[in-house]
């Protein structure tokens, strides 16, 4: 699956994490924003054209899930590590990434929401 041009906003406090994501999907075509914060994030939002998101449950001190409400028509993973996503905010989200995940899974997970399929977990 190549990225044919579409934007991904990576939110996650992790740096590293981060950068791993932008790396290997920037290798596959994807244009890859960052942001570190629940505020970015909502800015990037605001001013860009996304289509896919993936979100850390955990942001810092923010709460993942505050962006959600900033999200139009963008496809939504959910990264989570130790954090239980119950079904009522599984059902907010079009896929599920636990920490820690393959970069396959990031692929796979990625492409497809790029390519507006979802529910798929």
């Amino acid at each position: 699956m190549g990225g044919d041009g579409h934007t991904v906003l990576v939110v996650d406090d992790d740096d590293s994490l981060r950068m791993l994501c932008r790396v290997n999907l920037e290798l596959e075509g994807y244009r890859v924003l960052e942001a570190p914060t629940v505020e970015l994030a909502q800015e990037l939002l605001r001013d860009d054209s996304v289509d896919v998101v993936l979100l850390d449950v955990h942001v810092g001190s923010g709460d993942g899930f505050k962006v959600l409400g900033e999200i139009g028509g963008e496809r939504v993973a959910l990264f989570t590590g130790s954090y239980e996503v119950d079904e009522q905010r599984a059902a907010e989200v079009d896929a599920v990434l636990r920490k820690p995940f393959t970069l396959t899974d990031l692929s796979e997970t990625v492409g497809r929401l790029a390519a507006g399929e979802s529910r798929l977990r």
